[in-house]
């Protein structure tokens, strides 16, 4: 509030009145020759006078909540999504900035440009809401996609065997310190998964990519990575949950199955345990289904993200999905669209897409179909809640994770 700023009435100088200003005084004030009234309480009934009710006036706090009821279904669906850039194009950056998306993803094996985290924000005005937060895989080994300029560390299998937890935990603050230069700040990294062998391939997405074939080793790299990536200002994505090691395929080109949840209870899922005991903020869906749990691909599942993650690991942080365009999610019948409705219902807060693309695919990642798939899938999800297929509430939880995760509010 602004202090008070009245000004002081006026006031007669000093030193004897005027006489006629006196004798107005006087007439007004009833003055007589006689004896001065008694300055004690008058000798009638008092006259009580009652003031009325004060009400307060002050508005009703802010909140994100209260912020994101007014606005359209699919802006608030838009802020779920996550647009893939091709090779840090600033035109498809904008695009996805111009259409409210939540995220960027950076794809493609070229080096990020000079000043990339001012041409960010000059992509990004004019977003109708927050800015999208950018993100990157920058794992180790062969995926890195901003190095350089970013320090290049070895295959997190290789960091395992020859550095201590604590070495490869300044590694990567080291690696989020370059990322939040260039205005990246989010990693899809560490990979949990408990795999010990060869890949990644086309059968093994996993491989090198994994610390270890050993859950208390992984365990522990995983979370030392995690709080690397925490301390250099950079929000670390742990995948791909519940556990891609020993899986039977590659769901980039088609179906697969995790090992049966009995088994992963003692391995692939003890590395997720360990970090969400650790406080990690993110956890990634895998695309590959659960033998025991259930035969949708995991990202599109209740059973993994609401059942196991949420309730009975107890995280409650934000959760990614793996790239919906995978072979695993067209083959299990749904596209895009449909795709992200199916993922937000399950518990999903954040939808990739365009990730799994293969060279001959890259097309689709022009500007024009970047805007045209979020649009689209905007839509889906905007109907989709409009015809109580998707609950309110649950678009509500995802955006406020959205939100909570990239530390944003809209007041």
């Amino acid at each position: 509030m602004l202090p008070s700023r009245a000004g002081r009435a006026g006031r007669p100088p000093s030193g004897a009145l005027p006489a006629a200003f006196l004798a107005a005084a006087l007439i007004a004030a009833g003055c007589s020759s006689g004896p001065k009234p008694s300055s004690g309480p008058p000798t009638t009934a008092a006259t009580t006078t009652t003031l009325p009710a004060t009400t307060s006036t002050a508005a009703p706090a802010c909140t994100s909540k209260a912020v994101l009821a007014g606005w359209p279904l699919a802006r608030r669906a838009a802020l779920l999504l996550v647009a893939p850039v091709l090779n840090f194009d600033m035109a498809s950056a904008h695009v996805a900035a111009s259409d409210g998306a939540g995220g960027i993803l950076f794809l493609g094996g070229a080096t990020p440009p000079a000043g990339l985290a001012s041409r960010l924000r000059a992509a990004f005005a004019g977003a109708p809401g927050p800015p999208p937060l950018a993100m990157a895989d920058q794992e180790g080994g062969g995926i890195q996609r901003l190095t350089p300029p970013v320090t290049s560390i070895p295959w997190p299998r290789t960091m395992a065997a020859t550095l201590t937890t604590q070495q490869v935990q300044q590694l990567a603050a080291q690696v989020a310190g370059g990322m939040a230069s260039l205005g990246v700040r989010m990693d899809l990294a560490p990979v949990a998964d408990v795999d010990a062998r060869s890949g990644p391939s086309a059968s093994n997405p996993d491989g090198q990519r994994s610390f270890s074939g050993n859950a208390s080793t992984a365990s522990s790299y995983t979370v030392a990575f995690m709080n690397g990536l925490v301390s250099g200002g950079v929000i670390p994505v742990v995948k791909h949950f519940p556990g891609l090691g020993g899986s039977t395929a590659n769901t980039d080109n088609g179906p697969a199955s995790t090992q049966p949840l009995a088994a992963l209870q003692s391995t692939g899922l003890v590395p997720f345990r360990a970090a969400i005991a650790a406080g990690a903020p993110a956890v990634m869906i895998a695309n590959a289904s659960v033998p025991g749990l259930t035969n949708l691909p995991a990202s599109l599942s209740p059973d993994v993200i609401t059942g196991l993650l949420r309730h009975q690991l107890g995280f409650e942080g934000l959760v990614l999905t793996d790239s919906l365009s995978a072979g695993a999610i067209s083959a299990a019948g749904y596209d895009l669209p449909h795709a992200a409705v199916a993922a937000i219902d399950a518990g999903a807060d954040m939808v990739l897409f365009g990730s799994t693309l293969t060279p001959a695919q890259t097309a689709q990642l022009s500007p024009a179909h970047v805007d045209a798939n979020l649009r689209a899938i905007s839509a889906s999800i905007a109907a989709a809640v409009s015809a109580g297929r998707l609950a309110q509430s649950r678009l509500e939880s995802a955006d406020l994770h959205v939100l909570s995760a990239e530390h944003v509010s809209l007041c």
